[in-house]
């Protein structure tokens, strides 16, 4: 399985809970997904509000055909870079989180390893308006095997629907 055609089938499992768009997503992403909630809390009346919190997270994802640890950096500054320019910090703000799904039909070593280590935060006017943090996951198509960041690994589940999907596309092709 290619893995573009691995992200058209990974994509409606992001659909029911993002907003996903395929055209129009940054170069070199084949897509984006953006999810924004917003909760509020209040004693009677909506004028008389105790708090409110409001969390953002968006996905970028990208298809290639092989994954070396330039092409892992590029991405990676280019996802957080894009992701922190639409955090609009501010007192009910709770955290915008960035996440970056790599689907590769070959990944270096290297940048296996690389991927385990990547860390980035960021908080603003110290966590009082809020945070944000960056996620990682990379799966090798040719291998199904799985690299992620200490955050990303809450992503396992959804990329492990890969295998399967070939091989349900495979049985409805014979």
């Amino acid at each position: 399985m290619k893995s573009k055609d691995a992200l058209q089938k990974l994509l409606p499992s992001f659909e029911k809970y993002y907003d996903v768009k395929t055209e129009g997503a940054l170069s070199p992403f084949v897509a984006e997904a953006e999810f924004h909630t917003h909760e509020e809390q209040y004693v009677l009346v909506r004028s008389a509000k105790i708090s409110e919190s409001e969390s953002n997270e968006y996905i970028f994802f990208a298809a290639e055909e092989h994954l070396s640890c330039p092409m892992l950096a590029e991405l990676e500054n280019l996802a957080w870079q894009t992701g922190l320019s639409r955090v609009h910090p501010h007192y009910g703000h709770r955290n915008s989180d960035v996440t970056l799904v790599l689907l590769a039909d070959s990944v270096d070593e290297e940048a296996f390893l690389a991927i385990k280590r990547i860390h980035r935060t960021k908080s603003y006017m110290f966590t009082f308006k809020g945070w944000s943090n960056f996620k990682v996951i990379c799966m090798e198509l040719n291998t199904f095997k799985l690299a992620y960041n200490r955050l990303g690994g809450d992503l396992k589940k959804v990329l492990k629907q890969i295998p399967q999907l070939q091989e349900n596309a495979a049985a409805e092709s014979d």
